[in-house]
């Protein structure tokens, strides 16, 4: 559904006084906020007793994926216009840019091993893989802050959930281990 919002706000010429950084901001947020998502589906699922929950998780982690991917090349084309030259210019004024081409790298093997056969086919180097998803959101973050000229509220917010998701996932398994 945002992607059909910002389509159409495209569309309608509807994104403001600097459509690029709109889209830019948009599609990373969007991708920040399914990471976020994707990460709440355990302690919601434990915390309701919902089992289909879980059946989401990996929906929400390709939906991040997909808005990471969206952010990045909308750097590469409509800011850059594929400049390779300019880019690499720009990379060490922005090393925002660097951190953030870390994080998209970094979900590439989570896309690729998240079928059900690639779980089975990994075994335990399946779920060591995956704890990847408790980094991206940190360098995401870093990437979020290093971007802004002022005003870190709004990164500070989704650290505040992520610390929250981390602190419940922690309580969660602390408690487990107490009754063993």
């Amino acid at each position: 559904m945002p992607f059909v919002i910002l389509l159409l706000a495209a569309i309608n010429d509807n994104l403001g006084t600097n459509p690029v950084e709109t889209l830019t901001h948009e599609t990373g947020q969007w991708a920040l906020r399914f990471l976020l998502i994707g990460l709440a589906v355990t302690p919601l699922r434990r915390l309701l007793k919902i089992a289909w929950l879980i059946k989401l998780r990996r929906m929400l982690g390709l939906f991040a994926f997909f808005y990471a991917s969206l952010h990045f090349i909308t750097y590469l084309w409509l800011d850059q216009f594929f400049d390779w030259y300019e880019i690499i210019v720009d990379i060490p004024k922005r090393p925002f840019i660097t951190i953030g081409f870390v994080s998209l790298v970094l979900l590439l093997p989570l896309v690729l091993t998240s079928t059900s056969a690639m779980q089975r086919r990994l075994g335990k180097k399946w779920l060591a893989l995956h704890k990847l998803v408790y980094v991206i959101p940190i360098l995401v973050l870093i990437h979020f802050v290093w971007s802004l000229k002022a005003d870190y509220s709004e990164p500070l917010s989704y650290a505040l959930v992520f610390v929250f998701l981390l602190l419940m996932r922690f309580i969660y398994d602390r408690k487990k281990a107490l009754q063993r």
